[in-house]
Order: C-alpha cells, then structure tokens, then sequence
C-alpha cells in the first residue's frame, strides 16, 4: 500500500509516494498503476520516498522505484520526496538523478531531506562514517554545483542538466536552508504539523531570491480521504487513524481495513491492548487512550475528510491559517478503487 500527494492548486498535480504494504512486488505494482493514474488525471508530479530498515515500507531504493515509474508513464514527471542527503554522496546522488534526467528528459525532480530516515544502526550500515559532521545546506549546496559543472570533480552525465531542487523538512530548521539557498520549500504537515505556520513563516520571512526562484514557493503536506460522501469518507479514513495509531505504538504493518467508525478504532484498541502495571502504579485505560488519541489527532491535524464540498471548505480553511502555494495530498486508503476515485475527486475541486 502506499501514501500519495496530489497537487491541487493551480491546474497541475503532485503525487508523493511512500510504499506500505505487506508484500513488497504487490505495493511497487500498486504503486504503477497508481502513477499510470496519475499520468491520466494529467497530474505534473509523482514523488517516491526514501525509508529504510522498515519491514512495512518498499521504498528504500527511491531511484530505482522512479526510473520504473517514469518507464510505465508517459507526461509525468516523477522524484524523490526526498532523497535523505545524510545517507548520500552529494556526487553519487548527482551522477542517478543526471543518467534519469538523461534517459527522461525534463521529468525528473530531486526533493532532499536532512534526516537519514532511519535509525542509528541502520544509518551506520548505510555510510558506514556516522563520525562525519553533516552540513546539509553545504551538502545542497556542492550537489547543486555538480549539476552546473562548477566543481573540481565532473559528475557525468548531471554536468549541465536541469534538475529541479526542493528543499523537505518538518521542522524550521530546513525552513532557514531553503529560504538562504532560494529554494522550494516542502514542509511535512501531513505527519508533523505542530511546527507548519512557524516554519512557512521563517522561510518567507528570511527568503532571498535565486536564479531558481524570485520570491518563496511553499508546499504543504497534507491527508485528504475524499469520498462521494461525508460518511463513507469518515469510514475510509478510519485506516489512516489505525495506520498513526500503529506508528505511535511501534507496531509497523501495512495499512489495514477501514472499521465502521472512530470509535471503533479506539474500542479494538482497547479490546487489545494490555494495561502497564508498574509496582504500585497502575493505569487505567483511559489515560493510555487519551495519551495516544492526542498523539494520534496531532499528527493527523491537517486532514481533509469528506465529500469535494466538505474538503474545499477545509482547504480554504487551511488558507486563511498559512500562505501556501501548493498542496499535496496524502491518502491512506486501503480500497484501491476509493483510492484512485479520492484522487478523481480531488482533482475536480475547482482552484
């Protein structure tokens, strides 16, 4: 199963994906005919994600899963969301997204992150160098350089190709590099907004224009479940509050069916889920459940669920909270037909 983004402003689309599934040959299919959807929706983008050391996603090799993609798809252009510059040498990185920009012309795109994605151990079999002092904006910076052969080391094929940048992040640190550098910024709302109209505010505050960029482009993450109703879009969605809830508790599957309600949600969580006892302290149910809703409804916050009306308006909503430029949208959806019908819908909404 998989996570997508849908840009619906302006009259292009994003789709961003993240694979989560049980099966990995069954979610990289999945996520083809998703693109392929994509492609025919007429959407401008489909972004893969980079994760490792996790059982339930497939996207651990992002640019080998985009030269498939942009293989099985005709229009769209297809990236990362992002490549995790902590994992990568800046000049290996330019080399792939140069030889894909090179069999794909102006297709491809190239979201960095600053973050490894994973865990110590895993970032340690990955560059081995944990050691090493990681200065991502110089890194962004040296990556940019091989793609305009400005460096002592030519990295063929990327020297002179025009591969876009974007600048990902969930915290305002990667606010402050992308605003420096002139870059787009792409902040993860969709899983960590408590930092959203913070950092969208340094980065348009300490923004300095670029040969990329006259003035800042933001990107915000978002979940949306669209549905022909408000009520089968609430039932949907209830697999994104099961899928959070299986994160928070460290409990990695791939998405699972949608129950009849939230509160059935909560209920089956109760049913099995077994009290803490420690000495003489014990927990009641109530409070674990509280904790985690909270959580839950944290991370989840900025969501738009229901039927094309209901999500316009929460849309306009997000508006008058944050200055954005570009939404993308992240649906987990366990039926793949209401998966791509949410995304038809989607891009209906009128800009």
């Amino acid at each position: 199963m998989k996570k997508n983004y849908l840009k619906i402003e302006g009259n292009n689309s994003t789709l961003f994906f993240l694979l989560v599934c049980r099966n990995f040959k069954d979610a990289i299919d999945a996520m083809i005919r998703l693109a392929k959807k994509a492609d025919e929706l007429g959407c401008e983008r489909f972004w893969i994600a980079e994760h490792h050391d996790t059982k339930s996603v497939a996207s651990s090799a992002t640019q080998l899963l985009i030269q498939r993609t942009l293989d099985n798809t005709n229009n769209i252009r297809v990236g990362s969301g992002g490549v995790m510059l902590p994992n990568h040498s800046p000049y290996i990185v330019a080399e792939q997204y140069g030889t894909l920009e090179t069999l794909y012309p102006d297709r491809v795109d190239l979201g960095l992150g600053r973050a490894p994605g994973t865990d110590y151990n895993t970032a340690r079999a990955i560059r081995r160098n944990t050691n090493r002092e990681m200065d991502f904006k110089k890194e962004v910076v040296e990556l940019s350089e091989y793609f305009k052969d400005k460096r002592p080391v030519h990295a063929y094929p990327a020297a002179g190709l025009d591969v876009p940048l974007y600048i990902l992040g969930s915290s305002t640190d990667s606010a402050y590099v992308a605003a420096e550098l002139g870059l787009p910024y792409v902040f993860a709302s969709h899983f960590a907004p408590a930092m959203m109209e913070n950092a969208v505010a340094i980065y348009r505050h300490y923004f300095k224009p670029s040969e990329v960029l006259s003035e800042p482009y933001v990107i915000l993450g978002a979940n949306a479940v669209v549905a022909d109703t408000d009520e089968e879009a609430k039932r949907l969605s209830t697999t994104q509050t099961q899928s959070f809830l299986n994160i928070i508790t460290s409990n990695p599957q791939g998405m699972v069916p949608p129950v009849q309600s939230e509160e059935a949600v909560w209920k089956n969580y109760i049913a099995t889920t077994k009290v803490p006892h420690f000495g003489p302290i014990a927990f009641e149910h109530d409070e674990i459940v509280d904790h985690e809703k909270a959580v839950v409804d944290q991370m989840t916050k900025i969501s738009f669920i229901g039927n094309k009306e209901t999500v316009k308006n929460q849309i306009l909503d997000l508006k008058r909270r944050v200055e954005f430029d570009e939404l993308m949208i992240n649906s987990y959806i366990y039926d793949e037909k209401a998966q791509h019908h949410s995304y038809e819908l989607l891009k209906e909404l009128p800009n």
